[in-house]
């Protein structure tokens, strides 16, 4: 595998900052970075942009398997995690197992109290059951808010996306221009298996929520997951009273080709 101009890579991704998510520049620096190894892509980001560079993780398989890497590199190093106050209590219990192994401490951003005061209060605490408007709005409160408090100041946003993981993110590039939170998106497991995630979850040792035990492969708030049946995707388990098309919470917005 060839290395790669680490400071071109750098170059683009401010060019993409600084024009707003111009598609040329894209392409051009997802190009240089296919097929290079991981690790190596995070480090060249992480040391082009230390001060502006952040992970997000909700504790799924694929977050750990980055948390395990990015700790490798940086234990000082910035990711954060959204509590929307409806979480299972193994994933909680993963939160402090997750710090006490990598000798890390991610920062917790909570939603705005009184926007859930106001909307519970109007219209139910399983208000999200009810249609799709309102689910939607639940995850705007719960988990876009404190997401936008979170990236601000940030370029660079590593996420644990996989093309594998639905019929959503099936079209997920390495490289993505967030316009809504103007920073850049880093895919680095975009082309990873589940099966890949779970040999290096087990390769590394690395914690896991127990849940994923009892045929609960994607995990998010409790009253909005459900174990899944063999034969369907990993995320079926999501808002399973959707359609596929909707089984979004608006943290990864992207149209469906």
């Amino acid at each position: 595998m060839a290395d790669f101009n680490r400071e071109r890579v750098v170059e683009l991704a401010n060019f993409i900052i600084s024009s707003n998510g111009n598609t040329s520049y894209l392409d051009e620096i997802n190009n240089i970075l296919k097929d290079q190894n991981i690790d190596e892509i995070l480090k060249c980001f992480y040391e082009g942009f230390t001060s502006t560079f952040t992970m997000a993780s909700s504790y799924g398989p694929e977050d750990q398997v980055l948390v395990e890497k990015l700790s490798a590199i940086d234990k000082n190093i910035s990711i954060f995690t959204i509590d929307t106050g409806r979480l299972f209590q193994e994933t909680y219990n993963l939160f402090e197992r997750t710090n006490e192994v990598y000798g890390i401490k991610i920062k917790v951003f909570f939603p705005n109290n009184e926007l859930v005061e106001k909307m519970v209060n109007t219209k139910g605490i399983n208000l999200f059951y009810l249609s799709i408007e309102n689910r939607k709005e639940c995850c705007h409160i719960r988990k876009i808010e404190p997401l936008k408090r979170a990236l601000n100041g940030n370029k660079i946003w590593v996420t644990g996306l996989r093309s594998e993981q639905s019929i959503t993110r099936i079209n997920t590039s390495l490289i993505e221009w967030d316009a809504e939170n103007q920073v850049i998106k880093l895919n680095p497991l975009k082309d990873w298996t589940d099966t890949q995630v779970w040999d290096y979850i087990k390769l590394k040792n690395i914690p896991f929520n127990k849940l994923h035990n009892q045929n609960l492969p994607s995990i998010g708030c409790l009253p909005c997951t459900r174990a899944i049946s063999e034969g369907e995707d990993v995320r079926a388990g999501r808002w399973w009273w959707e359609q596929p098309e909707h089984k979004e919470c608006g943290l990864h917005n992207r149209p469906i080709k």
